[in-house]
């Protein structure tokens, strides 16, 4: 690594993870893996909505500089949640930043504790994102499985926004 582009490059993946996370980039959607069964009935789903904001401190954990090509680096992630998620979470992101202006992509997995609608356990959040010359594209995923005491059988999806500095989320989820 060299040590005198460091703080350069920790400031492009953090400008990246903002950039990842706005409002006007995130969109998100998660769909059944098979179709409906056309011989029975279909069950109406019911989602739940959850709002609030967060409060996240990323800190650098190393970079990679490539000279030739993309930056590699790696934040840890530590969040805590207010609203209807009241809860903590830690987590890890990688990064890769394009040696072409505004292409850069990440991945993050990151593991939240806490109560949502009143319901107390952890369930882990994934991650994944792409900007192309500018143009951010995003999903936040409940990973199946994941979810621990009352919240086993969660399934879900996150937005984030950001607007004048403070950060929200949204989760529409189903707790079965």
């Amino acid at each position: 690594m060299c040590i005198n582009s460091y703080p350069r490059v920790a400031r492009m993946l953090g400008s990246l993870i903002g950039i990842c996370l706005s409002a006007s980039m995130l969109t998100t959607s998660y769909a059944q893996s098979s179709p409906p069964d056309s011989t029975t009935p279909q069950e109406a789903v019911t989602m739940s909505h959850a709002k609030g904001t967060f409060e996240i401190k990323l800190a650098p954990q190393g970079t990679e500089d490539t000279s030739d090509g993309a930056k590699l680096g790696r934040m840890s992630i530590d969040k805590q949640f207010s609203g209807d998620l009241e809860a903590t979470s830690q987590g890890e992101m990688l990064s890769a930043v394009s040696p072409v202006q505004g292409s850069a992509g990440y991945v993050a997995i990151e593991k939240v504790t806490g109560t949502l609608g009143g319901h107390s356990g952890s369930f882990v959040l994934q991650h994944s994102g792409l900007m192309t010359r500018g143009a951010p594209q995003a999903t936040i995923l409940v990973v199946p499985d994941s979810g621990t005491g009352e919240l086993e059988g969660l399934t879900g999806t996150m937005k984030i926004i950001i607007e004048d500095d403070e950060h929200r989320y949204e989760l529409e989820y189903q707790l079965n």
